[in-house]
């Protein structure tokens, strides 16, 4: 993780920022901000280049790290910004839940941008020496500047903890 973190850091640039991220076993979901279409695939292969040289140096292999070209979703509703954190960060919900399983509701994805999201209905508790760990390193992510990731997916409500993302069921 301490790779990805430091290519992560080493990514943003003035038109190209990771705001929040999740990191999967065989992928990773980022949120970014970019200027322009140019900056967005920049920002992406210098995100990429930087991920694979750690990679390899801490495996001592070489090739590529990444099978796939990225998917982008350009997110233009306050209610498409909500869902897509809400996906990103409560991930891990998402995927037990579609096998009948669930996480405690004060649970925090350790590999995920939530611990320094300023969204949550609650304060997240501090209540473990990981938790405490994370927030005294630097964040990983930039800073928002666009209006719909710092104010405008608000309007449809903050985050909870326990959420689990996905297509609400249906009741007949």
């Amino acid at each position: 993780m301490k790779q990805i973190w430091n290519a992560m850091l080493g990514a943003h640039r003035e038109d190209f920022r990771i705001v929040e991220f999740n990191v999967e076993p065989n992928h990773m979901h980022l949120m970014t901000e970019a200027e322009h279409k140019g900056a967005l695939a920049r920002g992406m292969k210098r995100f990429k280049m930087r991920v694979t040289a750690r990679l390899n140096t801490l495996f001592r292999r070489s090739g590529t790290m990444f099978a796939e070209r990225y998917h982008v979703r350009i997110l233009k509703t306050p209610r498409e910004v909500r869902n897509a954190l809400r996906y990103i960060l409560l991930n891990w919900r998402h995927h037990l839940a579609e096998r009948g399983e669930t996480l405690p509701a004060d649970w925090v994805d350790p590999y995920s941008s939530a611990m320094w999201f300023e969204g949550w209905t609650e304060e997240l508790a501090v209540d473990q020496p990981w938790k405490e760990m994370l927030r005294w390193l630097s964040e990983p992510t930039a800073r928002a500047q666009t209006w719909l990731l710092n104010v405008g997916w608000r309007k449809h409500g903050l985050l909870r903890l326990d959420d689990v993302p996905g297509p609400k069921k249906r009741h007949r």
